[in-house]
């Protein structure tokens, strides 16, 4: 298990897959990469687990506090000559607004810069998302781009942010945060 502060990251495991079809299934949870917020099957959750265990250049991770799972994270796509992987997160709905997402995300900050030895990474997320939105600026993300009108979110189109943080920025911060 990988710690912070306030979370523990580890390898998703099968028993978990009850509780990430229960996220995948409540409407409330922002879950990227699985598409628009639409019901999926056991089977779909299972298929999904078994492409991220085949997966080398995929890491998926539980985040877990105070003794129970709160949420999912992951690096995707790594590419290991361009040094960069895409970053994403999902928090219980009753979990959000207690650190953990932040927490979690300079986590995987660490684990990707530091292990992996990564030099960017990268997430998208919709404008309407303001919590992740703070959160990913507080861990040392800045806005890319701007895909307007790109996802359809609740009966309209929203804009799609690009963001990233490269690992001379995070150390700089880390650096300066010690100090």
């Amino acid at each position: 298990m990988i710690r912070g502060k306030k979370v523990g990251l580890r390898a998703v495991e099968r028993t978990d897959l009850q509780k990430v079809w229960e996220m995948r299934n409540d409407a409330e949870v922002e879950m990227g990469g699985f598409g628009p917020p639409a019901p999926h099957s056991m089977a779909y959750i299972e298929a999904w687990f078994e492409r991220t265990q085949a997966e080398s250049n995929d890491h998926a991770f539980v985040i877990e506090a105070e003794g129970r799972m709160v949420g999912l994270c992951n690096l995707r796509d790594v590419d290991s000559v361009n040094r960069r992987a895409d970053l994403g997160i999902s928090l219980l709905p009753d979990e959000i607004g207690k650190g953990f997402g932040s927490d979690a995300i300079r986590v995987l900050l660490e684990f990707a810069f530091v292990h992996l030895n990564l030099h960017k990474l990268c997430l998208d997320t919709l404008e309407t998302n303001e919590r992740g939105l703070r959160a990913y600026r507080a861990c040392g993300f800045v806005e890319e781009g701007r895909l307007r009108e790109h996802e359809w979110d609740r009966g309209r189109y929203v804009d799609l942010i690009l963001m990233s943080v490269l690992r001379s920025d995070w150390l700089a911060a880390r650096a300066a945060s010690a100090g």
